[in-house]
């Protein structure tokens, strides 16, 4: 019935979410500010269907939980490997796969996990 449906993609989405909450948690503690950048990029680029979005550094600090100086640091060596363009306050991905490989795993499993989710033959 209707009302299981819904009740499924809400547990469904419910474990996504928990899953990139705990994975973001772990790989706060283990991997370097570029990493983590490389990551939140990645996924903010996996939502805003366009290579180009508007990111202050000021708040990917926030996200990352790094000082401004930190973002800044990680953008600029992202910036030199061609992965990405940055402006103020705008950045563009220009090489997706590159940007992949300088990121953690981390960005591996959760984005495993809501492409499981948004999968139509995903396991109810």
């Amino acid at each position: 019935n209707a009302h299981s449906d819904f009740t499924r993609i809400l547990l469904r989405y419910a474990h996504a979410f928990y899953v990139q909450v705990s994975q973001g948690a772990a790989c706060n503690r283990v991997h370097s500010a570029e990493q983590r950048c490389a990551r939140w990029l990645l996924m903010t680029h996996d939502r805003v269907n366009s290579d180009t979005f508007a990111l202050t550094q000021e708040f990917l600090g926030h996200m990352l939980g790094e000082r401004r100086a930190t973002v800044n640091e990680a953008c600029t060596a992202l910036r030199s490997r061609a992965l990405i363009r940055y402006t103020r306050g705008k950045v563009t991905i220009l090489d997706r796969e590159g940007l992949e490989a300088c990121s953690c795993p981390c960005y591996g499993v959760v984005r495993k996990e809501y492409d499981g989710f948004m999968s139509v033959d995903a396991p109810h």
